[in-house]
């Protein structure tokens, strides 16, 4: 009460005690103004971060690069936020998915889409062979002449306008860059991806013995055949150990075991007089060649140059030489992120990783990129023909380990 007393008491001398009490006061209330001060700093901070998540890429904020001072006394500009870039492109004439920086001579996807991002002043050059420094990951491993029409990669980037449309400019036809998404700090496209669906396009007499050996625009597939191609696929179907169907595996190791979800062949359909077929496959994930070579066994057993019962001899120990098919038939269609966009996709500051609105574009991009590429490698390049030729006289020798 004394504090308040002091107040109704009759103004006269200021004594020392005085001093003293009015001291006292101002060190007590002071947490509380720098409370106020914090609260107040704090709602501006998070004003500025919603306004910088409605910008998306486009942010200017400051606290998205970190700037650093090199040799040259130069400043060079670090990014700190990271985005997945989902990408669609057509694998003809690249040398695959992944960058090899000790081959820069051997063009790849990545290669050719890191230089775009220079280009578009997305990310510094000086990071060109250390793309590991901006944490650049990729969500799947597409081999030599695989297309692609919903791969993921993600990347810190420095802020832009119409990041998008300039990355493009500087990209050549064959592949694009869809859309892009603002993701967590620790997003992980390879860890945090739940299955990748995949389709293989075929020419149908690959699946049946009783087939032309060359495009023929009168053959079409037995229904027979076609019940018989997709009983054979649902075998995949499960846990197995694919230690066969990749390279450089052994029975014993733990990363040979995949989980495939489905696997189907679509109805046949028919381009330019030839009748064609898609096998779909899903699955966890995948390793070198598996797929293809998944194909290749079914391929193989259609054409009556294994048994049926040989697939399930491929799961077990004794290592077997399972060609893969052409990579030009397979096609990574998505990457699914559902626990991901469950957990982060709601909450205000990222945005759900959705193919659903990049369906028109992928659509055309499809028709007009990768499609001529197939029907030109199938129909006039005899590409399936002249490895079903191949295929025949190949040895599936059974090697059994000592």
């Amino acid at each position: 009460m004394a504090l308040f007393d002091c107040h109704r008491q009759k103004m006269g001398r200021i004594t020392l005690s005085h001093l003293s009490l009015w001291k006292r006061c101002c060190t007590a209330l002071t947490p509380f103004h720098k409370a106020d001060g914090i609260a107040c700093q704090s709602m501006t901070n998070r004003e500025e971060d919603v306004l910088h998540e409605d910008l998306d890429p486009t942010g200017t904020k400051s606290g998205s690069i970190e700037v650093l001072e090199n040799n040259n006394n130069s400043n060079i500009q670090i990014p700190k936020r990271k985005f997945a870039i989902m990408l669609a492109y057509c694998g003809r004439g690249y040398h695959g998915m992944q960058m090899d920086i000790t081959r820069p001579n051997f063009p790849t996807i990545e290669s050719t889409l890191i230089s775009a991002l220079i280009q578009a002043q997305c990310i510094p050059e000086i990071f060109f062979m250390q793309m590991k420094q901006l944490k650049f990951q990729r969500c799947a491993r597409t081999d030599k002449g695989v297309s692609a029409l919903g791969q993921l990669v993600s990347v810190r980037l420095l802020p832009s306008s119409n990041t998008v449309e300039k990355i493009n400019s500087h990209l050549p036809p064959e592949i694009a860059v869809i859309d892009m998404k603002r993701v967590t700090k620790g997003f992980c496209p390879k860890k945090m991806c739940d299955k990748r669906s995949y389709s293989y396009m075929l020419p149908t007499y690959a699946l049946s013995g009783c087939a032309p050996s060359t495009p023929d625009s009168s053959f079409r597939l037995p229904r027979e055949d076609f019940h018989n191609i997709n009983n054979l696929l649902s075998f995949y179907k499960g846990t197995h150990n694919f230690h066969n169907f990749t390279s450089r595996k052994v029975f014993q190791d733990p990363s040979s075991f995949r989980h495939m979800l489905d696997l189907s062949c679509s109805e046949p359909f028919v381009l330019h007089g030839i009748e064609f077929a898609q096998i779909h496959v899903t699955g966890q994930s995948f390793m070198l060649y598996q797929i293809r070579k998944m194909v290749g066994l079914i391929i193989a057993v259609a054409q009556g140059i294994v048994p049926a019962d040989f697939l399930p001899q491929c799961m077990q120990m004794e290592t077997v030489n399972i060609p893969p098919a052409p990579g030009l038939g397979l096609l990574l269609e998505r990457v699914h992120f559902d626990w991901y966009n469950k957990r982060y996709g709601g909450d205000g500051f990222h945005q759900p990783i959705s193919w659903e609105k990049t369906l028109p574009f992928v659509s055309v991009f499809w028709k007009e990129r990768i499609l001529p590429e197939i029907l030109e490698g199938e129909l006039e390049n005899l590409s399936m023909a002249f490895w079903i030729e191949k295929l025949k006289l190949h040895n599936f020798i059974v090697f059994k380990d000592i």
